[in-house]
């Protein structure tokens, strides 16, 4: 049965007593969503010509667009935690289409993987990311970096589940931080094309590489995708699990900065805000190779790693800054608790 509650409100019976909807318009996390789409919808119109399939980038993006709009009437209709968490699951579900789209933006830009190439070996004298497995073949430190290296969603969701059901007062705060920390890496990569080690290798020569020549590919990776398998035990579990996950969605794009090393960062410090230690020292050796592993797959560059740090850093603090000044609390509340 429902009930009536004062200035002709209802109270449905999932509710409760009391149950009182906060969030009437878009939260704080999907003004970030519709924000990029803006910003990328801009870029397309006005580059359309250099691009390779403007009009499904354009349908595809009213598409995202549209699907906020839906959740949200979906939630208005039916206002409860569930509908709630749908809105966040449903953004965090398309990082992972929006990253590949940023190689469609950033592929009419020619390529600087030359350039941190060559900072690189400027800073160290070598190419980490060639001679890091080198230095340790071991299947156990493969699979160990390996592990470490698929652990970065299953962290994501980790963090953001345990802000649902724990700290659901700062659920809100914490998707904004998450999903805003990866838009920020996203409009980054659409304008800073560095494909990664494991890209430019394939492309120069692995023999270039490891003597320090560094040439500038230019528009190379406009029309070719291929890079080098990763280091390490091909008959591992977790390398394989890489394997596939590069096969399935891989692209010359996204290396600088690390938004591996930046976002898992970003979890840690959150891990670190909830004051749950058990969280905190669970993540973190997981947090630890999977820093490690992206120098050691070759993904990155250590200079990309270090980026993903300092980055993750400035963004959590800027984020956390942003999120003190606007509302941004758990979707329902109950008077007085």
């Amino acid at each position: 049965m429902v009930k009536r509650r004062n200035k002709n409100t209802f109270t449905w019976p999932w509710q409760g007593e009391g149950w009182q909807a906060e969030h009437k318009s878009l939260m704080p996390f999907e003004w970030v969503v519709i924000a990029y789409i803006a910003f990328t919808l801009l870029i397309v119109l006005f580059t359309s010509t250099k691009l390779t399939n403007p009009e499904t980038m354009i349908w595809e993006r009213v598409r995202v667009g549209a699907t906020i709009i839906a959740l949200w009437i979906v939630y208005r209709l039916l206002p409860c935690r569930f509908t709630m968490f749908v809105r966040v699951a449903a953004q965090m579900g398309m990082l992972a289409w929006w990253y590949p789209d940023t190689y469609e933006i950033n592929r009419m830009f020619p390529n600087l993987d030359h350039v941190i190439a060559t900072w690189e070996q400027q800073l160290f004298g070598f190419q980490p990311a060639l001679e890091f497995a080198r230095a340790f073949p071991s299947p156990i430190v493969s699979e160990l970096m390996d592990c470490g290296y698929v652990s970065y969603f299953p962290m994501i969701a980790v963090v953001t589940l345990y802000y649902f059901f724990k700290r659901y007062e700062d659920f809100g705060k914490a998707a904004f931080i998450i999903l805003g920390a990866f838009f920020s890496y996203y409009v980054i990569f659409d304008l800073l094309p560095v494909a990664g080690p494991t890209f430019y290798y394939k492309a120069i020569g692995l023999h270039n590489a490891a003597h320090g020549i560094f040439p500038n590919v230019g528009d190379y990776f406009n029309s070719h995708q291929a890079c080098l398998p990763s280091p390490g035990d091909v008959h591992g579990i977790f390398y394989n699990l890489v394997e596939d996950a590069k096969a399935a969605g891989e692209r010359p794009t996204a290396a600088f900065p690390s938004s591996h090393v930046g976002v898992s960062t970003i979890c840690m410090l959150l891990a670190w805000r909830s004051g749950n230690r058990k969280l905190l020292f669970t993540l973190l050796p997981f947090y630890v190779f999977l820093c490690m592993a992206t120098v050691y797959i070759q993904a990155h560059y250590a200079i990309d790693a270090i980026a993903g740090l300092i980055t993750g850093v400035a963004l959590y603090a800027v984020l956390n800054f942003i999120s003190n000044r606007i509302s941004t609390p758990g979707v329902s509340r109950r008077n007085g608790r």
